[in-house]
Order: structure tokens, then C-alpha cells, then sequence
């Protein structure tokens, strides 16, 4: 990110368990992730930043919680559990693999393959190009998010109101029909609560090869949905 005049890197580091900060003078340090209470993280994070001479303004509360707690107040939440975050990552990383593969298909505007923080999901969308209806009563992030028609897939490893890691897939808005659509693998189906198409990550690792299965959910969903709502697919797709 720019820093006035340089460049400022901060890396989580999954492998070695470390979070990095480098300038582009050369200045770099690195702190252990480790069990501390967010407020005693917090306050090592700008201690880190004050070493290296960046100052910066920091929103001192989380956001997209129901009860957010501020950062230097937060000493409930203290753990850090090093063999979790590495396969958290290492399941990330081999889904980015797959999500670019699928995005080389779409010459259409594609998002790139992302992670939310605030929902915690990794996500890549596709867009027709298409304005899309208003969305009555959505907040302002809300309503210029889907300010045109989407296809939107992605991983969630345990929320997003399922309670279960997952990928899904859905479209907004939503074409008729698309709850009653044929999709791959058998393991997948639509969920009705949610509006969206799933995959459950456990029912995905059953498969006798992941990647395929996974590869023909992002297909399969991505076709019954821009099928159904009459996407100009000719122009949007790469053949062969």
C-alpha cells in the first residue's frame, strides 16, 4: 500500500508463523503470531508501525460484528491456534487455484479472486455488464456492490449462516427458476434458506478428485444461473 512517497508491505505469514512489515527503503521487522489478547496485538501492531516510522490513522473497532469490542479494550478474545490458520491457508490457497482457472474462462469483467475480511470469505464474481434492479431498503456498500447483475462464487469456512465450511455460488438478482436447476457434483444442491447454491467443504473432500468436483460446481452453478437469466454468454465466455 502507498506510504507518501514509498511503499508499505504487511504480510501474514502462515508457514512461519510471523506477521512482516517491509518499506520499500529497505526497513523491515517481524513479530511472532502467537496467543496474546487482541488488545495486547493491537497495541504490538503499533508499536510495529511506530518502529518503522509510518504513522497512519487506524479505525480502532472491528466492523461486520454484531458486538464489536474495541481492539485496546479486547482482552477476551486470546488465541492463536498455529495448525488451524496454516490449513486455513493451505485450503485458500488451492481453492485461488482453482477460482483463477475458472476466471480464465470469463472475458467478460471478472473481480479478482479476493478475500473478504469482514465476512472472511474468498470470492471471485463474474458480471454481465447488465445494470441491475434497485435493491429496496440496501445500505449504500450494499446497493452500489449489486448496482449491476452478478454471478458470485466463493468459500466460506464456517459462516455466511450455514454454520458448516462451504463453497457457493449464487446470482443477484436471482433469475427464476434457479432454485430447481440441475448442478455437479450430486454432493451439491441449492439451499433454499440462503438462496444460494452449496457445497459443503467435508462433502467436497469425499470426492475422489477435489479439484474436479470443485471445478465442475463453479461451471455447473455459473451456467444454470447465467442461462436462466439470458446472460449474453456468446461474448462473455472464451471458446475453447
Amino acid at each position: 500500500m502507498p506510504y507518501g512517497d514509498e511503499m508499505l508491505e504487511i504480510e501474514f505469514d502462515f508457514v512461519s508463523h510471523v506477521l512482516r512489515y517491509r518499506l520499500s527503503t529497505g526497513a523491515e521487522l517481524a513479530t511472532p503470531l502467537r496467543s496474546q489478547s487482541v488488545a495486547d496485538f493491537y497495541a504490538e501492531y503499533k508499536r510495529s508501525l511506530a518502529a518503522l516510522g509510518v504513522t497512519v490513522d487506524l479505525w480502532p473497532v472491528p466492523v461486520e460484528l454484531k458486538t464489536p469490542i474495541p481492539f485496546a479494550e479486547d482482552t477476551q478474545h486470546a488465541t492463536y491456534d498455529a495448525d488451524a490458520a496454516h490449513r486455513f491457508w493451505r485450503v485458500l490457497t488451492r481453492a485461488d487455484q482453482i477460482f483463477q482457472r475458472f476466471s480464465a474462462k470469463f472475458i467478460g469483467k471478472v473481480s479478482p479472486v479476493h478475500f473478504f475480511w469482514g465476512s472472511f470469505d474468498l470470492a471471485v464474481t463474474r458480471f454481465s455488464g447488465r445494470i441491475a434492479p434497485p435493491r429496496e431498503g440496501a445500505d449504500p456498500i450494499t446497493r452500489e456492490a449489486y448496482s449491476h447483475e452478478v454471478i458470485s462464487a466463493g468459500f466460506w469456512p464456517g459462516n455466511g449462516g450455514l454454520g458448516a465450511a462451504a463453497f457457493y455460488c449464487y446470482a443477484a438478482p436471482a433469475p427464476a427458476g434457479l432454485d430447481q436447476a440441475k448442478i455437479g457434483p450430486a454432493s451439491a444442491g441449492y439451499n433454499t434458506e440462503l438462496g444460494e447454491f452449496l457445497l459443503k467443504y467435508d462433502d467436497l473432500c469425499a470426492e475422489a478428485d477435489p479439484d474436479a468436483a470443485l471445478m465442475e460446481f463453479l461451471e455447473s452453478t455459473y451456467e444454470a444461473a447465467a442461462r436462466l437469466a439470458n446472460w449474453d454468454r456468446a461474448s462473455l465466455e472464451r471458446v475453447g
